[in-house]
């Protein structure tokens, strides 16, 4: 018989304001063994540790736009356990290269292959090396963090047209993904979720307009999508769903 593998958890973008507290929030989850960050930088205060009745923590070096480094955290994963829930907590809206569109007018294909880069590409890599460390026979879950401004049907305003293209290539491949991955994982769900309007760099110069009580911190935001991951059935997969669990047309 199998030697029986340790439940991992994997947080994609774990220096990121999401990223971070989704780790946070896993580590007490005493589902999962190791909790793993993959990131460009380790994040701020990590050390590698035990976090209690012999479960812990690690971090690994991984860009989700360099594929390589996508591929040495997958080799290292494979032997530690098998990854019972993928988080890929990344994206980008704005910086010093790139900012969200108003009008057509301000289109670049500089910007836009940079938008598709990291919110769209990154995602599917790291799908492509992690999908195959989940297991075949036991539920597990791989989402991608989208936003609702991706939705076809939910456009209304218009504008922002990487950020918004980005996203809506990013739950096409979800989609697509979720279909193949069925095949060899019957109880396997990849999803896209919206985290709402959070309190980080991404969203910070366009928080104006928004309510207090819906601008959630990064510690709220990680809460409301663990209580939707944790609903998540074999039934949700392809998906794409709000931080309150309301799915999310495409």
């Amino acid at each position: 018989m199998a030697e029986a593998r340790s439940p991992v958890v994997v947080v994609v973008g774990a220096s990121g304001g999401i990223g971070r507290a989704l780790l946070a929030r896993m580590e007490g989850n005493d589902r999962f063994e190791l909790v793993v960050g993959l990131s460009r930088r380790r994040p701020e205060g990590w050390t590698d540790a035990r976090i209690g009745g012999g479960r812990r923590r690690l971090w690994l070096p991984a860009d989700l736009t360099v594929e390589a480094s996508l591929a040495a955290a997958a080799s290292r994963l494979r032997g530690l356990g098998e990854a019972h829930r993928i988080v890929v907590a990344t994206g980008i809206l704005h910086g010093p290269d790139l900012q969200p569109e108003r009008t057509y007018r301000a289109l670049s294909p500089e910007a836009l292959a940079r938008a598709f880069a990291i919110n769209a590409a990154g995602p599917a890599l790291a799908a492509k090396h992690l999908l195959p460390l989940t297991p075949r026979d036991t539920p597990s879950l791989f989402a991608a963090l989208s936003a609702r401004v991706g939705s076809l049907a939910d456009n209304r305003l218009g504008g922002w047209y990487a950020y918004r293209a980005s996203k809506t290539a990013l739950n096409m491949l979800i989609r697509t993904l979720a279909i193949e991955h069925v095949r060899t994982r019957p109880r396997g769900v990849c999803v896209a979720l919206h985290p709402g309007t959070v309190d980080t760099p991404l969203s910070a110069p366009f928080q104006g307009g928004v309510p207090p009580e819906r601008l959630f911190t990064p510690e709220r935001a990680a809460e409301a999508l663990c209580e939707v991951m944790d609903g998540l059935t074999a039934a949700d997969t392809g998906r794409i769903f709000a931080w309150d669990g309301q799915p999310i047309p495409w």
